[in-house]
Protein backbone atom coordinates (compact mmCIF):
# COMPACT_ATOMS: atom_id res chain seq x y z
CA UNK A 1 0.00 0.00 0.00
CA UNK A 2 1.52 3.25 -1.21
CA UNK A 3 1.95 5.86 1.03
CA UNK A 4 -0.96 8.23 -0.75
CA UNK A 5 -3.70 5.49 -0.06
CA UNK A 6 -2.88 5.21 4.38
CA UNK A 7 -5.71 6.69 6.42
CA UNK A 8 -4.70 10.18 7.91
CA UNK A 9 -5.09 10.36 11.57
CA UNK A 10 -7.27 12.91 13.07
CA UNK A 11 -6.08 16.16 14.17
CA UNK A 12 -5.91 15.78 18.06
CA UNK A 13 -8.10 18.83 18.49
CA UNK A 14 -10.86 17.09 16.78
CA UNK A 15 -10.88 13.69 18.62
CA UNK A 16 -11.36 15.96 21.65
CA UNK A 17 -14.03 17.82 20.51
CA UNK A 18 -15.44 14.28 19.60
CA UNK A 19 -14.97 12.75 22.87
CA UNK A 20 -16.63 16.33 24.66
CA UNK A 21 -19.87 15.37 22.43
CA UNK A 22 -19.80 12.17 23.12
CA UNK A 23 -19.41 13.00 27.04
CA UNK A 24 -21.99 15.78 27.04
CA UNK A 25 -24.52 12.97 25.80
CA UNK A 26 -24.50 10.76 28.14
CA UNK A 27 -24.06 13.46 30.55
CA UNK A 28 -27.64 14.39 29.04
CA UNK A 29 -29.14 11.14 29.00
CA UNK A 30 -28.12 10.59 32.40
CA UNK A 31 -29.70 14.01 33.77
CA UNK A 32 -33.00 13.46 31.81
CA UNK A 33 -33.21 9.89 33.05
CA UNK A 34 -32.68 11.22 36.80
CA UNK A 35 -34.96 13.98 35.75
CA UNK A 36 -37.45 11.33 35.01
CA UNK A 37 -37.11 9.16 37.77
CA UNK A 38 -37.11 11.71 40.26
CA UNK A 39 -40.75 12.94 38.65
CA UNK A 40 -42.48 9.33 38.71
CA UNK A 41 -40.78 8.85 42.52
CA UNK A 42 -42.57 12.37 43.17
CA UNK A 43 -45.77 11.47 41.23
CA UNK A 44 -45.87 8.20 43.75
CA UNK A 45 -44.60 9.80 46.64
CA UNK A 46 -48.02 12.90 46.28
CA UNK A 47 -50.03 10.15 45.62
CA UNK A 48 -49.41 7.87 48.77
CA UNK A 49 -49.30 10.49 51.06
CA UNK A 50 -53.13 11.21 49.53
CA UNK A 51 -55.74 9.79 51.11
CA UNK A 52 -57.91 8.31 47.97
CA UNK A 53 -61.79 8.05 47.96
CA UNK A 54 -63.78 6.44 45.75
CA UNK A 55 -67.45 7.67 45.25
CA UNK A 56 -70.06 4.72 44.18
CA UNK A 57 -73.58 5.33 43.45
CA UNK A 58 -74.35 4.30 46.96
CA UNK A 59 -71.24 5.17 48.67
CA UNK A 60 -67.93 6.45 49.86
CA UNK A 61 -65.27 3.57 49.30
CA UNK A 62 -63.75 3.58 52.33
CA UNK A 63 -66.58 4.62 54.37
CA UNK A 64 -64.52 5.91 57.54
CA UNK A 65 -61.12 7.34 57.14
CA UNK A 66 -58.51 8.54 59.78
CA UNK A 67 -55.91 11.29 59.62
CA UNK A 68 -53.55 12.93 61.64
CA UNK A 69 -54.35 16.30 62.33
CA UNK A 70 -52.57 19.57 60.57
CA UNK A 71 -53.00 19.56 56.58
CA UNK A 72 -54.10 16.62 54.88
CA UNK A 73 -54.63 16.17 50.94
CA UNK A 74 -57.39 14.05 49.48
CA UNK A 75 -58.08 12.09 45.89
CA UNK A 76 -61.49 11.91 45.36
CA UNK A 77 -62.79 9.62 42.73
CA UNK A 78 -66.05 9.51 41.25
CA UNK A 79 -66.97 6.04 40.13
CA UNK A 80 -70.80 6.96 39.84
CA UNK A 81 -72.60 7.60 36.57
CA UNK A 82 -73.35 11.29 37.45
CA UNK A 83 -71.38 14.90 38.74
CA UNK A 84 -71.24 13.95 42.65
CA UNK A 85 -69.75 16.48 45.40
CA UNK A 86 -67.81 15.51 48.22
CA UNK A 87 -67.55 17.38 51.48
CA UNK A 88 -66.33 17.49 55.32
CA UNK A 89 -68.35 18.70 57.86
CA UNK A 90 -68.11 19.86 60.89
CA UNK A 91 -71.87 19.59 62.43
CA UNK A 92 -73.69 21.66 59.61
CA UNK A 93 -70.69 23.00 58.68
CA UNK A 94 -69.67 22.29 55.64
CA UNK A 95 -65.45 22.58 56.02
CA UNK A 96 -64.28 21.90 53.29
CA UNK A 97 -65.69 20.30 49.75
CA UNK A 98 -65.21 19.71 45.99
CA UNK A 99 -68.12 20.02 43.74
CA UNK A 100 -69.42 18.76 40.01
CA UNK A 101 -66.42 15.90 39.97
CA UNK A 102 -67.69 14.61 36.50
CA UNK A 103 -68.02 10.54 35.92
CA UNK A 104 -64.91 9.23 36.06
CA UNK A 105 -62.62 12.00 37.37
CA UNK A 106 -60.67 12.79 39.86
CA UNK A 107 -60.45 16.01 41.50
CA UNK A 108 -57.65 16.31 44.42
CA UNK A 109 -58.85 18.50 47.78
CA UNK A 110 -56.24 19.93 50.52
CA UNK A 111 -57.29 20.65 54.27
CA UNK A 112 -55.86 22.16 57.26
CA UNK A 113 -58.28 19.64 59.94
CA UNK A 114 -57.97 19.87 63.66
CA UNK A 115 -57.78 16.99 65.81
CA UNK A 116 -61.79 15.41 66.10
CA UNK A 117 -63.97 13.63 64.08
CA UNK A 118 -66.23 14.94 60.88
CA UNK A 119 -68.76 13.91 58.49
CA UNK A 120 -68.18 13.22 54.83
CA UNK A 121 -70.62 12.99 52.34
CA UNK A 122 -70.62 10.36 49.25
CA UNK A 123 -71.99 11.72 46.35
CA UNK A 124 -75.93 11.88 46.60
CA UNK A 125 -77.86 13.59 50.00
CA UNK A 126 -80.07 9.96 50.10
CA UNK A 127 -76.52 7.93 50.44
CA UNK A 128 -75.05 7.42 53.82
CA UNK A 129 -72.50 9.55 55.40
CA UNK A 130 -69.34 8.71 55.95
CA UNK A 131 -67.14 9.36 59.16
CA UNK A 132 -63.49 11.17 59.20
CA UNK A 133 -61.44 10.19 62.38
CA UNK A 134 -58.41 13.33 62.84
CA UNK A 135 -56.05 11.79 65.23
CA UNK A 136 -54.37 14.52 67.07
CA UNK A 137 -50.10 14.83 66.95
CA UNK A 138 -47.74 14.89 69.58
CA UNK A 139 -46.17 17.82 69.77
CA UNK A 140 -47.73 19.70 66.59
CA UNK A 141 -46.60 23.65 65.87
CA UNK A 142 -49.80 25.26 66.64
CA UNK A 143 -50.43 27.04 63.17
CA UNK A 144 -50.24 31.02 63.13
CA UNK A 145 -53.81 32.17 62.08
CA UNK A 146 -54.66 35.55 60.58
CA UNK A 147 -54.99 38.83 63.12
CA UNK A 148 -58.70 39.23 63.25
CA UNK A 149 -59.09 42.85 64.48
CA UNK A 150 -58.34 43.50 60.90
CA UNK A 151 -61.57 41.76 59.47
CA UNK A 152 -63.72 43.05 62.71
CA UNK A 153 -64.87 46.31 60.15
CA UNK A 154 -65.82 43.54 57.39
CA UNK A 155 -67.30 40.52 59.68
CA UNK A 156 -69.75 43.02 60.98
CA UNK A 157 -70.72 44.56 57.41
CA UNK A 158 -71.26 40.94 56.14
CA UNK A 159 -73.46 39.94 59.29
CA UNK A 160 -75.62 43.21 58.57
CA UNK A 161 -75.66 42.40 54.86
CA UNK A 162 -76.42 38.67 55.60
CA UNK A 163 -79.58 39.34 58.23
CA UNK A 164 -80.84 42.07 55.06
CA UNK A 165 -80.99 39.34 52.48
CA UNK A 166 -82.08 36.75 55.31
CA UNK A 167 -85.20 39.32 55.70
CA UNK A 168 -85.50 39.46 51.96
CA UNK A 169 -85.29 35.86 51.02
CA UNK A 170 -88.01 34.75 53.66
CA UNK A 171 -90.63 37.64 52.47
CA UNK A 172 -89.88 36.63 48.68
CA UNK A 173 -90.84 33.18 49.76
CA UNK A 174 -93.45 33.76 51.74
CA UNK A 175 -94.91 35.82 48.28
CA UNK A 176 -93.94 32.70 46.16
CA UNK A 177 -95.48 30.06 48.33
CA UNK A 178 -98.64 32.88 48.45
CA UNK A 179 -98.74 32.70 44.81
CA UNK A 180 -98.47 28.52 44.69
CA UNK A 181 -100.89 27.84 46.66
CA UNK A 182 -103.33 30.49 45.24
CA UNK A 183 -103.40 28.64 42.14
CA UNK A 184 -102.46 30.96 39.74
CA UNK A 185 -99.79 29.24 37.48
CA UNK A 186 -98.80 32.81 36.11
CA UNK A 187 -98.11 34.27 39.56
CA UNK A 188 -96.32 31.93 41.22
CA UNK A 189 -93.97 31.61 37.87
CA UNK A 190 -93.28 35.50 38.54
CA UNK A 191 -92.69 34.86 41.94
CA UNK A 192 -90.12 31.93 41.44
CA UNK A 193 -86.89 34.31 40.39
CA UNK A 194 -87.02 37.18 43.29
CA UNK A 195 -87.07 34.02 46.11
CA UNK A 196 -84.25 32.27 44.59
CA UNK A 197 -82.18 35.47 43.93
CA UNK A 198 -82.66 36.44 47.42
CA UNK A 199 -81.52 33.61 48.39
CA UNK A 200 -78.39 33.50 45.65
CA UNK A 201 -76.91 36.49 47.29
CA UNK A 202 -76.23 34.61 50.52
CA UNK A 203 -74.93 31.09 49.25
CA UNK A 204 -71.11 32.34 49.57
CA UNK A 205 -72.03 31.47 53.05
CA UNK A 206 -74.23 28.33 52.48
CA UNK A 207 -71.60 26.24 54.32
CA UNK A 208 -72.02 26.99 57.26
CA UNK A 209 -75.76 25.79 57.31
CA UNK A 210 -75.58 22.92 54.97
CA UNK A 211 -78.52 21.36 56.37
CA UNK A 212 -81.13 24.32 55.66
CA UNK A 213 -79.18 24.49 52.02
CA UNK A 214 -79.59 21.21 51.03
CA UNK A 215 -83.45 21.60 52.05
CA UNK A 216 -83.57 24.77 50.16
CA UNK A 217 -81.34 24.67 47.31
CA UNK A 218 -80.30 21.12 46.55
CA UNK A 219 -80.43 20.25 42.91
CA UNK A 220 -82.61 16.84 41.54
CA UNK A 221 -79.14 15.55 40.49
CA UNK A 222 -78.46 15.16 43.93
CA UNK A 223 -81.12 12.33 44.74
CA UNK A 224 -80.96 8.87 43.77
CA UNK A 225 -84.21 9.25 42.15
CA UNK A 226 -83.68 13.05 40.91
CA UNK A 227 -87.32 14.79 40.18
CA UNK A 228 -89.46 11.67 40.64
CA UNK A 229 -87.39 11.72 44.53
CA UNK A 230 -89.35 12.33 47.51
CA UNK A 231 -86.80 13.78 49.60
CA UNK A 232 -86.68 16.70 46.98
CA UNK A 233 -87.38 19.56 47.55
CA UNK A 234 -87.20 23.64 47.43
CA UNK A 235 -86.80 26.37 45.04
CA UNK A 236 -86.00 23.72 42.68
CA UNK A 237 -88.60 21.32 43.11
CA UNK A 238 -91.07 24.60 42.95
CA UNK A 239 -89.17 25.20 39.71
CA UNK A 240 -89.47 22.37 38.47
CA UNK A 241 -92.71 21.93 39.15
CA UNK A 242 -94.24 25.23 37.40
CA UNK A 243 -91.82 25.21 34.40
CA UNK A 244 -91.38 21.29 33.44
CA UNK A 245 -94.47 20.37 34.53
CA UNK A 246 -96.55 23.45 33.93
CA UNK A 247 -99.07 22.81 37.06
CA UNK A 248 -99.09 23.67 40.99
CA UNK A 249 -100.12 20.09 41.48
CA UNK A 250 -98.59 18.90 45.11
CA UNK A 251 -96.44 21.86 45.27
CA UNK A 252 -97.97 23.67 48.16
CA UNK A 253 -97.21 21.46 51.15
CA UNK A 254 -93.56 22.03 49.48
CA UNK A 255 -94.05 25.26 49.26
CA UNK A 256 -94.96 25.63 53.24
CA UNK A 257 -91.83 24.03 53.87
CA UNK A 258 -89.62 26.63 51.70
CA UNK A 259 -91.29 28.96 54.08
CA UNK A 260 -90.03 27.58 57.56
CA UNK A 261 -87.18 26.83 56.34
CA UNK A 262 -87.06 30.63 55.18
CA UNK A 263 -87.61 31.46 58.97
CA UNK A 264 -85.67 29.24 60.54
CA UNK A 265 -82.27 30.92 58.41
CA UNK A 266 -83.57 34.09 59.45
CA UNK A 267 -82.93 32.77 63.37
CA UNK A 268 -79.66 30.54 62.34
CA UNK A 269 -78.21 33.85 60.21
CA UNK A 270 -78.64 36.15 63.40
CA UNK A 271 -76.78 33.49 65.62
CA UNK A 272 -74.32 32.32 63.11
CA UNK A 273 -70.49 32.75 63.65
CA UNK A 274 -68.93 33.86 60.60
CA UNK A 275 -64.76 34.05 59.53
CA UNK A 276 -63.24 35.71 56.71
CA UNK A 277 -62.08 31.93 55.79
CA UNK A 278 -65.77 31.35 55.21
CA UNK A 279 -66.38 33.75 53.48
CA UNK A 280 -62.87 33.40 51.18
CA UNK A 281 -63.46 30.01 50.79
CA UNK A 282 -67.66 29.92 50.17
CA UNK A 283 -67.44 33.00 47.84
CA UNK A 284 -65.05 30.64 45.60
CA UNK A 285 -67.20 27.69 45.78
CA UNK A 286 -70.21 28.85 45.10
CA UNK A 287 -68.46 30.90 41.77
CA UNK A 288 -67.03 27.70 40.84
CA UNK A 289 -70.61 25.80 40.91
CA UNK A 290 -72.57 28.32 38.67
CA UNK A 291 -70.00 28.47 36.54
CA UNK A 292 -70.28 24.79 35.35
CA UNK A 293 -71.26 23.67 31.94
CA UNK A 294 -74.52 22.27 31.77
CA UNK A 295 -78.61 22.87 32.19
CA UNK A 296 -77.65 23.88 35.60
CA UNK A 297 -75.35 26.73 34.95
CA UNK A 298 -76.21 29.79 36.65
CA UNK A 299 -78.53 27.26 39.29
CA UNK A 300 -81.65 27.85 37.16
CA UNK A 301 -82.03 24.59 35.43
CA UNK A 302 -85.87 24.50 34.47
CA UNK A 303 -87.16 28.51 34.82
CA UNK A 304 -83.56 29.27 32.38
CA UNK A 305 -83.29 32.36 33.96
CA UNK A 306 -79.84 31.73 33.49
CA UNK A 307 -78.21 35.24 33.13
CA UNK A 308 -80.22 36.65 36.47
CA UNK A 309 -79.56 33.64 38.35
CA UNK A 310 -76.04 33.22 37.33
CA UNK A 311 -75.57 37.63 38.51
CA UNK A 312 -77.42 37.30 41.48
CA UNK A 313 -74.30 34.74 42.66
CA UNK A 314 -71.75 36.63 41.18
CA UNK A 315 -73.17 39.88 43.13
CA UNK A 316 -73.33 37.88 46.09
CA UNK A 317 -69.15 36.79 45.85
CA UNK A 318 -68.45 40.49 45.10
CA UNK A 319 -69.93 41.31 48.04
CA UNK A 320 -67.45 38.95 49.92
CA UNK A 321 -64.70 40.50 47.95
CA UNK A 322 -65.33 44.45 48.07
CA UNK A 323 -65.46 43.32 52.09
CA UNK A 324 -61.91 41.26 52.31
CA UNK A 325 -60.42 43.77 49.49
CA UNK A 326 -59.31 47.08 51.85
CA UNK A 327 -57.73 44.01 54.01
CA UNK A 328 -55.37 42.42 51.30
CA UNK A 329 -54.87 45.62 48.85
CA UNK A 330 -51.68 46.27 50.70
CA UNK A 331 -49.87 42.94 51.31
CA UNK A 332 -51.48 41.07 48.03
CA UNK A 333 -51.43 44.09 45.16
CA UNK A 334 -51.11 41.26 42.26
CA UNK A 335 -54.23 39.33 43.61
CA UNK A 336 -56.24 42.55 44.54
CA UNK A 337 -55.77 43.93 40.66
CA UNK A 338 -56.66 40.45 39.08
CA UNK A 339 -59.78 39.83 41.38
CA UNK A 340 -60.70 43.57 39.99
CA UNK A 341 -59.95 42.97 36.47
CA UNK A 342 -62.35 39.33 36.53
CA UNK A 343 -65.18 41.34 37.87
CA UNK A 344 -64.77 44.38 35.47
CA UNK A 345 -64.41 41.77 32.85
CA UNK A 346 -67.54 39.71 34.13
CA UNK A 347 -69.72 43.20 34.56
CA UNK A 348 -68.94 43.77 31.09
CA UNK A 349 -70.14 40.50 29.62
CA UNK A 350 -72.80 40.40 31.69
CA UNK A 351 -74.14 44.03 31.12
CA UNK A 352 -73.83 42.96 27.22
CA UNK A 353 -75.94 39.85 27.85
CA UNK A 354 -78.57 42.12 29.26
CA UNK A 355 -78.66 44.78 26.59
CA UNK A 356 -79.68 41.77 24.50
CA UNK A 357 -82.87 41.20 26.31
CA UNK A 358 -81.96 37.29 26.46
CA UNK A 359 -82.05 35.61 29.68
CA UNK A 360 -81.84 32.19 28.43
CA UNK A 361 -78.34 31.32 27.29
CA UNK A 362 -76.77 29.33 24.65
CA UNK A 363 -74.27 27.53 24.97
CA UNK A 364 -71.89 29.40 23.97
CA UNK A 365 -72.55 32.42 26.18
CA UNK A 366 -72.43 30.32 28.76
CA UNK A 367 -69.10 29.06 27.78
CA UNK A 368 -67.52 32.25 27.70
CA UNK A 369 -69.54 33.19 31.57
CA UNK A 370 -68.04 30.12 32.71
CA UNK A 371 -64.67 30.42 31.69
CA UNK A 372 -64.44 34.51 32.94
CA UNK A 373 -66.23 32.79 36.13
CA UNK A 374 -64.09 30.33 36.41
CA UNK A 375 -60.56 32.33 36.70
CA UNK A 376 -62.32 34.66 39.24
CA UNK A 377 -63.06 31.25 41.68
CA UNK A 378 -59.72 30.14 41.24
CA UNK A 379 -58.06 34.45 41.85
CA UNK A 380 -60.35 34.12 45.14
CA UNK A 381 -58.90 30.60 46.02
CA UNK A 382 -55.47 32.21 44.94
CA UNK A 383 -56.12 35.31 47.66
CA UNK A 384 -56.98 32.43 50.32
CA UNK A 385 -54.60 30.84 50.31
CA UNK A 386 -51.76 33.72 50.28
CA UNK A 387 -53.60 35.23 52.77
CA UNK A 388 -53.88 32.19 55.10
CA UNK A 389 -57.66 31.82 55.07
CA UNK A 390 -57.75 28.35 54.58
CA UNK A 391 -60.05 26.55 57.05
Amino acid sequence: MSASTQPQALPRGAVRAGLAASLALVVAAAAAFTYATLTVQKSRRDQAASTVVAITGQACEPNELTVSAGQNSFRITNRSDRAVEWEILDGVMVLEERENIAPGFTQELSARLEPGDYAITCGLLSNPRGRLHVLPVANATPVARPNLTAFIGALAEYKVFLASEADAFADAAGAFAGAVKSGDLAAAKAAYLPAETAYAHMAAISPLFSDLDAAIDARADAFGRREADPAFGGLHRLEYGLFSQRNLDGLAPVADRLVRDATQLKARIHDLRIMPESMAGGAAAIVERVAAAGPAFGDSPYAHADLSSFAATIAGARKVYDLLRPVAAKPEPDIVAALDKDLAGLDAMIAARRGEGAERLDDAAKADLGKRATTLAADISRLRETMDLSQ
